[in-house]
């Protein structure tokens, strides 16, 4: 039974149009081919000919057609002759007047009027001539409709594909053009995804499932006297899971649930946005209970009245405004929750954040070890997988990563195990998928000079010998001078997951990030541009300690930070000009202190620098093991952290980039 609805639903659905163009097809064709007679065409013969056929009078009558056409009607008697046989003309529609036998055209009917009158003259034929004129009624008006024709024709197809091209019936999107583009979901076919595909993410998730049982349950809370909550608010970096989230809801859900993004309120026409939402409501209330799902909500919730300089962006304010009235105005919606997701929290209207329109902020957060080593295993699903391959082991070598990034570390190791023909993806094939991800493609081919490279090798070897040297300075786990992306070389580290940081420990990694321009200077006692990066994360750094998290002495425990986003609009700066002069001074001599710091301990390890950049020259790429031969344990070797803060390798913002002048 299920394999005929399935053949069934495969048939062409029935369209109008279709009908419409057989019409046309078959009055054209009868227009053009059957010349008007809705038969046969008579046949057509040449002036000598008719004369003949007049002199042996076959000719019954002659019908001349506004001057120009004569068409012949032979007697019974001729019909029945040999010659004149094939001229009987067949009927395919019924008419009420005979169908002539012969046709011609001539030219000067002065001329033919004369010769046709001499010839029955002559013979003493009984053949009247009868004049007549004739009209294409419906040609005439065809003719004269088909330029407004095409003109409406032509703005239909304008106009719908002004307005997205997606509706249906004769007047598709153009009188739909205020309607809600929302797409509501049906969780038995439409979304596949479930809570259970959604790793990590433990605290969003309990919030959002309880959002799924408040309409599942209402008499649960309400009984109580509690109230069901407007909305959520889902706030994340990219690729944390935000939209997942909500794809679960929909999966979970088992009442309608309409998706749209923000940008679909925004067109060119005033006042469609704010339609659309009061479309969009009055389609959930009807349906009700139902969710309501706005991804980057950020593209009409922007703040009213910021950087409103042209007026330009009046239409969004209007559909916010409009928003704003839906989710809490003075006709309250009942049972009609509201999700929604952005990354840029912030530039939010605050009237949209209140309580009572969104009442509850959900934050996204990265995944810590243990969330990660979930999201790998979702991930690992449908991938066949080497037996020595260890879920937690790829949990500590992707520290800051995302749930997307995961995702993309997965696949890429599938792709890097197919392009080299094994049979399973291995620990191998994931670690070169971070390195393909955080550093970029390896570049062997690209060509570097003697004295490039072995700059390059020093460079890396200083940040290694520093990093090694010092307590709080993030491990090493590798360092390679083959070019990889935008880099020539880089050297990758084992961060700690922190969730508070110290002074000393931002002093050591700043230390560490200058180690290899202080190597250039040791060893060469010349600088270049290589430590381009390095010099951009040290002076980033050094400003957020001055500036944003208040560890400076000489400015004190203040802080510049404005989380609210208003300062992006302001023209001046939140300090005087003295106290941008102590700020510039004070990041100067941190970055400055810990750059001599880091040659003062080249300088007393410079023998095994220069061995550690040799190796790297002959290897290109070493690992821990090598610097442990060369400088011996680790003096500041840390025990095995906890889960919260257990962590493994590049850390794409200690990535060291160096550059080609």
């Amino acid at each position: 039974m299920a394999k005929d609805n399935k053949n069934v639903n495969k048939k062409p659905k029935f369209n109008p149009y279709w009908v419409y163009g057989v019409i046309i097809a078959a009055f054209l064709s009868i227009q053009l081919f059957s010349g008007g007679f809705g038969g046969s065409s008579p046949k057509k013969i040449n002036p000598s000919e008719f004369f003949t056929y007049l002199k042996k009078g076959d000719v019954k009558e002659v019908s001349i057609i506004n001057g120009k056409e004569a068409r012949i009607f032979l007697t019974k008697e001729a019909m029945e002759l040999e010659v004149h046989k094939k001229s009987k003309p067949t009927n395919l529609l019924p008419t009420t007047s005979p169908l002539p036998n012969y046709t011609f055209e001539f030219g000067e009917l002065e001329l033919f009027q004369a010769k046709l009158g001499e010839i029955i003259d002559e013979n003493n034929l009984n053949v009247p001539v009868y004049f007549k004129s004739e009209e294409n009624i419906i040609g005439n008006i065809f003719m004269t409709l088909l330029p407004f024709i095409l003109i409406i024709g032509l703005w239909i197809f304008i106009m719908r594909r002004m307005s997205g091209g997606a509706g249906g019936g004769a007047g598709g999107q153009i009188f739909n053009i205020g309607k809600s583009k929302a797409k509501l979901f049906d969780e038995k076919t439409d979304v596949k995804t479930s809570f259970r595909d959604v790793a990590g993410l433990e605290g969003a998730k309990e919030e959002v499932q309880e959002i799924v049982d408040f309409l599942k349950n209402p008499d649960k809370y309400t009984s109580l006297g509690g109230k069901i909550p407007k909305g959520a608010l889902l706030v994340g970096q990219p690729g944390t899971g935000k939209t997942l989230l909500a794809k679960a809801v929909a999966g979970e859900a088992k009442v309608p649930f309409f998706s749209l993004s923000g940008s679909d309120f925004v067109e060119m026409f005033v006042g469609v946005g704010a339609s659309r939402v009061r479309d969009l409501f009055k389609q959930a209330k009807e349906k009700s209970p139902a969710i309501i799902f706005i991804d980057e909500i950020d593209a009409i919730g922007r703040a009213r009245g910021k950087s409103n300089f042209s007026g330009s962006n009046d239409e969004r304010e209007n559909t916010l405004n409009q928003l704003l009235t839906e989710m809490d105005g003075f006709g309250t919606n009942t049972n009609v929750i509201v999700l929604a997701a952005t990354n840029r929290a912030d530039v939010l209207d605050k009237a949209l954040m209140r309580a009572g329109r969104f009442d509850r902020q959900i934050y996204v957060d990265l995944p810590d070890v243990r969330e990660r080593k979930e999201i790998f295993e979702v991930h690992l699903r449908p991938i066949k997988q080497a037996e020595e391959l260890d879920v937690d082991f790829l949990a500590k070598q992707t520290p800051g990563f995302s749930g997307a990034d995961i995702a993309n570390v997965c696949n890429e190791a599938a792709l890097i195990a197919a392009r080299n023909g094994k049979k399973a993806v291995g620990k191998q094939d994931f670690l070169d998928a971070v390195d393909r991800i955080v550093g970029g493609l390896e570049k062997k081919n690209k060509i570097i000079t003697k004295e490039e490279k072995k700059a390059i090798a020093y460079h890396e070897a200083g940040h290694a010998t520093v990093s090694w040297m010092l307590e709080h300075a993030a491990p090493l786990v590798k360092v390679t001078i083959v070019p990889r992306g935008q880099s020539l070389g880089a050297a990758w580290y084992l961060p700690e997951e922190r969730l508070i940081v110290r002074p000393e420990q931002m002093l050591d990694e700043m230390c560490a990030a200058l180690g290899g321009r202080a190597a250039e200077k040791v060893i060469f006692d010349k600088i270049s541009t290589g430590a381009l990066s390095d010099l951009e994360k040290v002076t980033k750094q050094a400003r957020a300690m001055v500036t944003v998290y208040g560890l400076s002495d000489k400015v004190g425990n203040l802080t510049y930070y404005d989380s609210s986003g208003q300062s992006e609009y302001n023209f001046s700066k939140p300090y005087s000009e003295q106290t941008a002069e102590i700020i510039d001074k004070e990041i100067s001599d941190i970055i400055e202190e810990q750059y001599d710091r880091a040659i003062k301990i080249l300088e007393a390890n410079k023998d095994k620098l220069t061995q550690l950049a040799e190796v790297l020259l002959e290897k290109e790429v070493i690992f821990k093991d090598n610097l442990e031969k060369i400088f011996g344990k680790r003096p500041f070797e840390k025990p095995e952290l906890d889960n919260r803060n257990e962590a493994a390798i590049v850390d794409d913002n200690i990535l060291d980039t160096t550059e080609e002048e």
